[in-house]
């Protein structure tokens, strides 16, 4: 980021936090697999457990998610917008509890999603919400670099967005600025908004949307950013690597060592000792025999595996309960002793309120941008304002697809749903097919009772 030609463009106070923006770092590069205890002399390796943690916590949140928007023709509108989104959601998520918060904001042609290494915070509010940022964006086309910066910001009752475009040749210099309109990408922004409600008065919100980890900062409780949601677990996540280093080392160094008497690799009628010209296996040390007799001896080397796994099943633990899952979630073992869905609530309660709290902070923050992207149609859209409501919809994190269709089909049989709709539902069928084998079942049945 270019955070001094920010500041001097817009004459800005930036809100920094110098452990924050070390913090962030230190996140990334874990989730990206290059974390500060690697040690290639000392055989430390890294599994990435960081990139698991976060792939099944998006997974988990993200489970059948469902937006509607309805009430207008605004309203299809944002359900036309949002819908492009929805694709991207489980990635917005991994990389929010990567780094503890991200940004959601309008483009005029989309959605960018804005982690704290791309912006910043120039204003918060009494409740330490984020409600001034600057954005920065970048994109290449051929030899030249482009970078726009972007301010969100309230004056008085006007919510005022500014625009800054700069090119350069050289990549990671900002370059000079450049009018907006030439730029290949934001040619259709606007170098200058400012806007208020159509009374006059001020906007209820930012034209963004800030999401982050639901659990408080302490490692910087003044700052108004996010923790990582394996912030309280790099200590034990750095002891999984190595222990993991040490069970893979032991694995691959694993052969029976033989030992060899060099007398007895002489050659056939050589009276002197000396061993033969011959190349032995890696496993079999041909050794200087200093016994009247020849030797030879196999050296078992019993493996620790089992020893081994018990301690990473211990780290993986601890590290599933410190970000937020329920004791005993990662194993290397499959989980046993699981059997119905109420068993796997009981069990699983604390991963349940991990997902249910990260998924209050998306319906939140989703709804902030909806808000946001309705203002920017405003400016960027000629389809007329208009009302509109929002509802959400999440899977269940603990559904088993077989108990469902079998309490479905007992359904059924009673008569409480209806037998085309079983098909589409659990058998894949579309609706036209699964009502003509459902009008099909319903005709034999009534046959056989008048023969």
């Amino acid at each position: 980021m270019f955070e001094g030609d920010a500041t001097r463009e817009f004459n800005a106070t930036v809100i920094h936090s110098g452990k924050m923006e070390a913090a962030v770092r230190r996140w990334e590069q874990i989730y990206a697999g290059s974390p500060d205890w690697l040690d290639e002399e000392d055989g430390v390796k890294t599994i990435n457990f960081a990139k698991s943690i976060t792939e099944e916590t998006a997974r988990l949140t993200t489970l059948d998610i469902d937006v509607n928007i309805s009430g207008s023709p605004r309203a299809d509108f944002l359900q036309k917008e949002l819908d492009a989104l929805k694709v991207k959601f489980r990635d917005f998520v991994e990389q929010m509890t990567m780094a503890g918060t991200i940004a959601l904001k309008p483009n005029g042609i989309g959605v960018d999603f804005v982690t704290p290494d791309n912006f910043l915070i120039t204003d918060i509010d009494g409740n330490r919400n984020i409600i001034g940022v600057i954005f920065f964006d970048y994109y290449d086309a051929g030899d030249r670099h482009y970078t726009r910066m972007e301010w969100h910001r309230f004056e008085g009752v006007q919510y005022l967005i500014s625009n800054r475009t700069y090119c350069s040749k050289t990549a990671g210099e900002i370059g000079k600025p450049v009018p907006i309109e030439t730029t290949p990408t934001w040619s259709q922004l606007l170098p200058e908004v400012a806007l208020t409600k159509a009374d006059g008065t001020r906007l209820d919100k930012p034209l963004f949307a800030i999401c982050k980890m639901p659990a408080a900062n302490n490692i910087d409780r003044s700052s108004p950013l996010g923790m990582s949601i394996y912030a309280q677990a790099i200590e034990e996540m750095k002891d999984l690597d190595i222990a993991y280093s040490r069970n893979a080392y032991e694995l691959f160094n694993s052969q029976d060592i033989e030992l060899l008497d060099d007398r007895l690799l002489r050659a056939p009628g050589q009276k002197v000792a000396g061993p033969m010209d011959i190349k032995l296996p890696k496993h079999v040390l041909n050794v200087t025999g200093s016994s009247d007799k020849e030797f030879y001896q196999a050296i078992d080397r019993p493996l620790k595996t089992d020893i081994r796994i018990q301690g990473i099943n211990h780290l993986l633990s601890m590290i599933g309960y410190k970000c937020g899952f329920s004791d005993g979630y990662f194993v290397l073992d499959q989980k046993t002793g699981m059997v119905t869905a109420t068993q796997v609530e009981a069990d699983d309660r604390r991963t349940i309120q991990l997902i249910k709290d990260i998924r209050d902070q998306i319906k939140a923050a989703v709804e902030q941008l909806v808000y946001a992207l309705d203002k920017y149609a405003d400016l960027y859209s000629d389809v007329p304002a208009g009302e509109y409501e929002l509802d959400f919809s999440f899977g269940d994190i603990v559904y088993n697809f077989e108990d469902d269709k079998n309490r479905h089909w007992q359904y059924v049989q009673s008569g409480k749903f209806p037998l085309w709709r079983y098909f589409v539902k659990f058998e894949g069928y579309s609706e036209e097919e699964a009502k003509e084998i459902a009008e099909e079942v319903a005709g034999s049945t009534q046959e056989g009772l008048f023969k």
